[in-house]
């Protein structure tokens, strides 16, 4: 072993017990231990929140939506052949949208009305995954009755529950003596989903495809269509290639155009995190260079005698530097394993009271980006809390220490 290894790891070990790290070591360590660990809790609960929030995103709604320029789409038909030509798309399903009041006895609340084909809507979103009382099938007529699907905080907002009568009304509707009249219509509840986002528990409801057409007046045109592509990450891509497969007056928004300024929030708010958290692996620096500069000022007599032997200044600065490097390394290691096991307690062990938070758990995604990440940044930190400590070292004139020696 090259001597500035052995003398660091001397250096490292506490004077009274040989076989054990001093506490200044363990201080220092567990310093660097504590923001590593932090830090990678909170960036990996960040990323589960991110992963969930785009999961029910994109439970709900499509990856890509077919528009048109001219309002509503009247050949659909021979449009939707010519998406689901297209290789990386894996179904297509077309969707009426528009804005209405529901209301039932006194109370009332403005929602989506969207109009879907159950069949065709199972292969393109996830919707019914979170239906929670009834079926997407149940949305045919029944006694006249139109089906309708509504979220858990709009039933709890009108005060109804499956099989109940609730009014839907649209501001559009036919020109009278006075002027133009509200269109109203009842439909039966047929299904209660909860997503667990309040925007799609509170404000959007479904119904049959023809059952929306009717209502808005609509005839076989429709809004849309909803498209499903092979790699959500790739929409981008699908979406500029039907755009140009489809031409004027067709065009497509893929869902990270959607829902740009949430995700971008996001991720600046992630971003923001790292850097605050970052701040106390800064704080655990300074125990290093506290360190540090102590065991130069405790080590000065056995720093002259190893220039008088023939250390270099370059040597003298290694060892230091090579013991600064040592505690940083013991905690990150520390702070990763840490870090994993309090993120596995709480993705599989903590559980919290889901009726409060709408989660039974902490929704954490651990990346192995993140880790490493974090673990270059603080063993970068810990080298550059280094560097003045062991050129004081370094600089130490080997004459003073011995001359009363």
């Amino acid at each position: 072993m090259p001597y500035h290894f052995f003398i660091a790891f001397r250096y490292l070990k506490s004077k009274k017990r040989r076989k054990g790290i001093s506490l200044n070591t363990a201080i220092s360590a567990g310093g660097v231990a504590v923001g590593v660990m932090a830090l990678l809790v909170v960036l990996s609960v960040m990323s589960g929140f991110h992963e969930d929030l785009q999961r029910k995103i994109l439970g709900v709604n499509a990856h890509i939506v077919a528009l048109s320029y001219r309002g509503a789409i009247i050949d659909y038909k021979e449009v939707l052949d010519n998406i689901r030509g297209e290789k990386d798309v894996v179904s297509a399903s077309p969707f009426v949208l528009g804005q209405v009041m529901s209301s039932s006895g006194k109370m009332a609340h403005g929602v989506f009305l969207r109009g879907i084909d159950p069949s065709l809507e199972a292969n393109t979103t996830e919707i019914g995954k979170y239906i929670k009382d009834g079926r997407l099938d149940d949305l045919k007529s029944k006694d006249g009755i139109p089906g309708i699907a509504i979220g858990k905080e709009l039933a709890n907002s009108l005060g109804v529950f499956r099989n109940d009568i609730i009014n839907i009304i649209s501001a559009v509707g036919e020109i009278g003596p006075m002027g133009m009249l509200p269109k109203v219509r009842q439909f039966r509840v047929a299904a209660i989903f909860e997503v667990g986002m309040f925007e799609y528990d509170s404000n959007l409801v479904l119904t049959e495809l023809s059952h929306a057409q009717n209502f808005f007046g609509m005839g076989n045109s429709i809004t849309g269509i909803e498209i499903k592509v092979k790699d959500v990450y790739k929409a981008k891509e699908v979406r500029e290639q039907l755009q140009k497969k489809l031409a004027f007056p067709y065009y497509g928004r893929d869902w990270m155009q959607m829902h740009k300024n949430l995700f971008s929030a996001l991720k600046l708010e992630k971003l923001a995190m790292f850097v605050i958290l970052v701040l106390i692996i800064l704080v655990a620096s300074f125990n290093i260079i506290g360190t540090l500069m102590m065991n130069v000022v405790e080590k000065s007599r056995e720093i002259a005698i190893l220039k008088a032997m023939g250390a270099t200044n370059k040597g003298i600065m290694t060892i230091f530097m090579l013991q600064g490097i040592f505690i940083g390394l013991a905690g990150t290691l520390l702070g990763i394993a840490g870090g994993y096991i309090l993120g596995y307690m709480f993705n599989n062990v903590i559980r919290l009271p889901a009726d409060v938070y709408y989660l039974s758990r902490l929704p954490i995604k651990m990346k192995l980006l993140d880790f490493i990440a974090v673990s270059l940044s603080a063993l970068t930190i810990s080298f550059l809390a280094t560097i003045y400590p062991a050129w004081q070292a370094a600089k130490l004139n080997p004459i003073e220490p011995l001359r009363y020696e």
